[in-house]
């Protein structure tokens, strides 16, 4: 297979800067918000638990439920643009809070918009793309997402060194980027039916651009599927759910490295540092699964997060610690392409939106599970026997995901036109 890529499409890239908007919003008030509760609102650890678990609880829900509804739509986008409209207006309410329980309806509200958004987007980029260039696009977008999460953290850091202690002003400030982001998406064209790649070539004058491969949607094979088609999926998504058991928050992982560098003086500057590295390597971490298979990337990035993970279990040098941290990075870039790339595989294109909802459901339940879990091993027992299992539980997973198929059924294909 070549290994040549094909041009980002301009809609993908659209899409990408109003993701890469959107985060650097969202990185500018998530780092400081266990400050400002603690600081300025009063409120204790305790809340903070409350609020990230109810908003991320909200968050995997809505993305099952949006995927359903996207695929009985002819139309995706007023979705997308509903869900991120909804996170940018409410966002910046957080520089009015006066209260953690306001803070949480804020924060609720926020992740409302994000679980709106996601499994209609995915399957926005899934359809501007072509089978063989799914892992690059997916990649090209999630690299967009992590630019945004280095850039919010430096402008906040930028802004505060200038003006200390105005969280409030830098909170209502990010209801800028929230709007370019939206105002971006209304430029995003959306086929009149599902189509997976934009033609490059220059339009006849008067004619406007033609998406390759799109079909009526009442010529698509049918919305269901039957146990055959889905089987394939289901089988994924129980390895992943295997594999993000031992996926917990990375505030465990903040919490050793700053317990191995004495502080935590460099934990924003590493935090900035792993984002650089998520958003310098995505793109080439999908496109690797468009030349060499879906399955052997995530293997292969499955395997270096348990080699990570085995790092920290085992390692005393504070040096070593911030090697395995930045590898963690190379982790994301090789999976998070490759596994949306092959959950688009895996599904007809009219099941897309439900199909990236389970998939983000998965990915939620697994993490606040270990992440549970996790505390209780490294609490009770020690650091060490909780980041053992999760490299333990990363290993079996990407054994088990040698099993999977990894494309969809002979039948489902010919109706995809495959």
């Amino acid at each position: 297979m070549s290994t040549k890529s094909s041009p980002i499409p301009r809609p993908v890239w659209l899409l990408g800067w109003a993701s890469l908007f959107t985060d650097a919003a969202t990185e500018m008030i998530y780092p400081l918000l266990p400050v400002f509760l603690s600081r300025v609102l009063g409120a204790g650890a305790f809340s903070l638990g409350v609020i990230e678990g109810v908003a991320e609880g909200i968050n995997s829900a809505l993305k099952v439920a949006s995927g359903y509804i996207s695929d009985r739509r002819s139309r995706r986008r007023p979705i997308v643009i509903a869900g991120y409209t909804l996170s940018s207006l409410a966002r910046p309410l957080i520089a009015v809070a006066q209260s953690w329980p306001q803070v949480l309806l804020i924060r609720a509200l926020d992740r409302t918009g994000k679980g709106i958004r996601g499994a209609p987007r995915d399957a926005m980029l899934a359809r501007f793309a072509t089978p063989a260039s799914r892992g690059r696009i997916f990649g090209f977008h999630r690299a967009m997402d992590h630019t945004g999460a280095v850039v919010g953290p430096l402008v906040a850091t930028a802004m505060l060194f200038f003006l200390p202690g105005e969280y409030r002003l830098l909170f209502g400030l990010t209801a800028i980027p929230g709007a370019i982001a939206v105002a971006l998406l209304f430029m995003v064209p959306e086929p009149d039916a599902p189509g997976p790649h934009v033609d490059e070539t220059t339009p006849t004058r008067g004619t406007r651009p033609t998406y390759v491969g799109r079909v009526p949607l009442d010529q698509e094979h049918p919305s269901s599927s039957g146990p055959a088609e889905t089987r394939p999926l289901v089988a994924f998504l129980a390895v992943l759910f295997v594999f993000s058991l031992g996926n917990s928050a990375d505030a465990f992982l903040l919490l050793r490295l700053s317990d191995a560098l004495g502080g935590a003086t460099y934990i924003p500057l590493l935090w900035a540092a792993i984002h650089v590295v998520k958003a310098s390597l995505s793109t080439w971490g999908g496109a690797l699964s468009d030349t060499f298979g879906r399955k052997r990337i995530i293997v292969c990035g499955w395997i270096l997060y348990a080699v990570v993970y085995l790092g920290f279990a085992l390692s005393s040098s504070a040096a070593w610690f911030v090697v395995w941290f930045l590898l963690y990075g190379a982790f994301f870039a090789l999976t998070e392409g490759a596994e949306k790339a092959l959950v688009a595989d895996l599904m007809p294109s009219t099941r897309a939106g439900a199909a990236f909802g389970w998939y983000n459901a998965t990915l939620g339940a697994g993490a606040l599970t270990a992440s549970v879990t996790f505390g209780f091993l490294y609490e009770r027992f020690s650091a060490a026997t909780a980041f053992g299992t999760g490299a333990a539980l990363a290993a079996i997973a990407a054994v088990l995901l040698l099993w999977v198929p990894s494309g969809l059924p002979t039948v489902a294909r010919k109706r995809e036109g495959g």
